[in-house]
């Protein structure tokens, strides 16, 4: 069975930092695509960034290009958000999804596999 687990959420104050993890067990991150979303309440799932584990591919959505950046921790089966300069609009759940191949895409429903989410609250 495949499991997606987010950690690191929390609380931060406005410019600060928090870093994310997304760990796998019942799958390897040798030749997936791995994927950041959120949503925030009331508003529809958006994809953040994401990142090829067979080629290191990497792509942010533009509202968090220069503040977030993606990287894989491939030994540990674990791919990790840096999200610096928070602003309270990145205040969300943040999902982490996987699917099999190279292609990096913010299209949700290209994924196979979903975290159960780490909330993200930045306060001003």
């Amino acid at each position: 069975e495949v499991q997606l687990v987010e950690s690191g959420g929390g609380l931060v104050q406005a410019g600060g930092s928090l870093r994310l993890s997304c760990a796998a067990s019942g799958v390897t991150f040798d030749d997936y695509a791995v994927g950041w979303f959120r949503q925030a309440p009331g508003k529809e799932r958006e994809g953040v960034s994401y990142i090829s584990t067979i080629d290191g591919t990497t792509s942010y959505a533009d509202s968090v290009k220069g503040r977030f950046a993606i990287s894989g921790d491939y030994p540990k089966n674990t791919v990790h958000l840096q999200m610096n300069n928070l602003k309270t609009e990145d205040t969300a759940v943040y999902y982490c999804a996987a699917h099999p191949g190279t292609v990096v895409t913010g299209r949700a429903e290209e994924y196979d596999y979903w975290g159960q989410g780490t909330q993200v609250t930045v306060s001003s």
